[in-house]
């Protein structure tokens, strides 16, 4: 708590100075905003609703998307682990098609789903994909394998050795694929918004610089961080309550 405490002082201080610098000059502008309005602008959006109702449309194309794309990979990622024969036949499409930006997709998922929250989790989901496929093949291929001669010599059935030996094992390592996909997943839906969709966060940002709200804009911006910050701790402390003795440097997190 005192680490965390400490870790606060310095964006505290930076907006002390910020606030007292912008009013001993009379800073006017309509990039800039005092981080007083900041707050003031944060605290409106949340009374009137607006904010929650834009959190949701992004949270749930977010993790729509995150579903879809990574509960694909995940499957795949334990076939190709499992598998070196799916992994080697699969090699050549995997190293393509992975480098492909998830924003050039937009036009594509314009295309075929217009716009709207359908082409967002489209390309979150094919965003998410790619981290599930290859980590969680990793994490299989590092499942220790005497567990999985212990399991043939107990006349473990494929579907037993996968649900009683390999998944147990493997699950601490997959967890953490899931949490860098939902920061993933939220950074992309956001785009994606701002970009295309016109709702959810990305498209309020896009709205209150339009209008020349600066105030309301970087009360989103700091909105989105909070937004981040709180989905990572939450998704921490639930790996370190579950993986406690499997994952000692997981990640290299502390709480």
């Amino acid at each position: 708590m005192k680490a965390d405490l400490r870790g606060a002082v310095v964006p505290l201080g930076l907006l002390l100075l910020a606030e007292a610098g912008m009013r001993l000059n009379q800073v006017q502008s309509d990039a800039l905003a005092r981080p007083s309005e900041v707050g003031l602008a944060l605290w409106q959006a949340l009374l009137d609703g607006s904010l929650w109702l834009s959190s949701g449309q992004t949270l749930g194309a977010a993790l729509a998307g995150l579903g879809l794309g990574g509960g694909l990979g995940l499957l795949l990622g334990l076939w190709f682990g499992l598998s070196r024969a799916a992994a080697q036949a699969s090699s050549l499409s995997v190293e393509l098609l992975r480098p492909v930006p998830s924003v050039a997709l937009i036009p594509l998922s314009m295309l075929v789903f217009g716009f709207g929250f359908r082409m967002e989790i489209a390309v979150v989901a094919f965003t998410c994909f790619w981290p599930m496929l290859l980590l969680s093949q990793a994490a299989i291929r590092q499942v220790e394998p005497r567990l999985l001669e212990v399991a043939r010599m107990l006349g473990f059935n494929p579907w037993d050795r996968v649900a009683k030996i390999v998944l147990p094992a493997a699950l601490p390592r997959i967890f953490v694929a899931f949490r860098l996909s939902v920061g993933i997943a939220l950074v992309v839906g956001v785009t994606v918004e701002i970009a295309a969709n016109p709702q959810g966060l990305g498209y309020a940002l896009m709205s209150a610089q339009q209008s020349l709200r600066p105030d309301l804009m970087f009360a989103l911006l700091l909105w989105l961080g909070l937004l981040g910050w709180a989905l990572s701790a939450g998704l921490l402390v639930l790996q370190q309550r579950w993986f406690r003795h499997s994952l000692p440097d997981a990640a290299g997190d502390r709480p």
